[in-house]
């Protein structure tokens, strides 16, 4: 069988099983996410063993220590593991929600509830814990899901689907409901990517570069996110302590993911109370700042940024610096560099936070917190599959809901259109 067909089956099993999943009840969901927990955690030494395989021939090809890193299962991320699908069964069920009810004048009684997208496409690179978080979101929502991750992880994640596997045949819920595609061949991306007659949403998840491909070659709906350029504007009005925690932790907490800060904007008014403080602070934390020709004279030693720098994700520690003239600056710079993705300001001024909130087009827009702070988890969504900035139909983290639509119910009396 070849790799287009093989595929073909795959999708067509998971529409299959998408009809019985949609209508499972919770009772078993949140069993078959249950036996997944205990499964992984009495095969969490083979589990082990096999990721080290992956592990070896990933350092053989040259790949970096950052993908060794994020390739790793270990016995924290095995437990992390776990606590993740127990945390997405002790979530409310999202499924069958009625989400409006209304009479219309002829009697008919409208309403919506809220159903699975059908079956996911879920691509991604390298984290083989992303395939159990996928799975248990794309479950607990009523989705099937099939799963391409990367050649790197194959061996952990086909060991991880079979013991996924074994807990749905458990809980008497179909096996092809959860399937990660076994090819380390790139050209089975751009198979699923044509399969429109049985997938109904692609998600990527990784580097620009894949997720770029994925949306220029999909002929599947695809929720995305290119890239993370995030902005903290420290405003006139700012706590500068306050500012300084925010700011640290933005870029240092850990640089080398979506929701770091990129760039940081400064009033004019506090830059020389707030600058060359901040700036040494982020020198002691070895993060390499790219200035704009206003920083440089209140602090020296800095690079001079560049074009290239404003619209960077930079995933590393390094941070431009711009000081802007007001907020209507702040919010220009950010208009054209932004990602839409997350944005900051630090402010005790009301109205200042208010037109940032209104004005600012992002799918996080915070006040007085780091941008470290858009994750499903931490904004109490309980988990996430990935964070949308594609605005149909999902902004912002993906949790439950946002792997979810609503149909509209209607019921009559007989009523006829005239």
């Amino acid at each position: 069988m070849d790799l287009n067909e093989m595929i073909r089956i795959m999708a067509r099993d998971a529409k299959q099983s998408g009809r019985l999943l949609r209508v499972a009840k919770r009772l078993e969901k949140d069993t078959a996410l249950e036996g997944m927990a205990e499964n992984i955690l009495s095969r969490k030494e083979e589990i082990i063993k096999i990721n080290t395989k992956d592990i070896t021939l990933a350092r053989e090809k040259g790949l970096n220590p950052a993908m060794i890193d994020r390739l790793t299962l270990d016995e924290k991320t095995i437990n992390s593991m776990v606590a993740g699908l127990r945390e997405v069964a002790a979530l409310p069920d999202p499924v069958g929600e009625v989400t409006g009810m209304w009479k219309r004048p002829n009697g008919l009684q409208v309403g919506r509830v809220r159903i699975p997208l059908g079956v996911i496409g879920f691509i991604y690179e390298s984290r083989p814990n992303v395939t159990v978080d996928a799975a248990a979101l794309c479950l607990k929502s009523g989705n099937a899901v099939l799963l391409k991750g990367g050649s790197e992880a194959i061996n952990s994640n086909l060991t991880l689907n079979e013991i996924l596997t074994e807990a749905l045949k458990k809980a008497n819920l179909p096996e092809k409901s959860i399937q990660v595609i076994p090819s380390t061949e790139h050209e089975a991306v751009g198979i699923l990517l044509g399969m429109d007659d049985y997938v109904d949403v692609i998600i990527p998840r990784g580097g620009e570069g894949l997720i770029r491909f994925v949306a220029e070659n999909s002929r599947i709906p695809v929720l995305k996110h290119f890239k993370g350029v995030c902005h903290v504007y420290v405003d006139e009005f700012a706590d500068l302590d306050m500012a300084r925690k925010i700011c640290f932790n933005a870029k240092v907490q850990r640089p080398g993911v979506c929701n770091a800060m990129e760039t940081m904007l400064v009033h004019n008014k506090i830059a020389p109370s707030f600058l060359p403080g901040m700036v040494e602070e982020f020198k002691k934390a070895g993060v390499e700042i790219r200035a704009c020709e206003d920083s440089l004279r209140l602090v020296s030693g800095l690079k001079l940024a560049d074009d290239s720098d404003w619209p960077a994700e930079f995933l590393d520690l390094i941070l431009a610096v711009k000081i802007v003239k007001d907020m209507d600056e702040a919010l220009d710079h950010i208009d054209r560099y932004g990602s839409n993705h997350t944005e900051a300001i630090v402010t005790n001024d009301y109205e200042r936070s208010k037109e940032f909130l209104e004005k600012v087009d992002a799918s996080v827009v915070l006040v007085n917190a780091s941008t470290r702070f858009n994750d499903g988890f931490e904004l109490g969504l309980g988990a996430e599959i990935g964070i949308s900035t594609s605005k149909l139909h999902a902004y912002g983290p993906m949790s439950l809901k946002e792997l979810t639509t609503t149909k509209f119910t209607v019921f009559g009396s007989g009523q006829v259109r005239t």
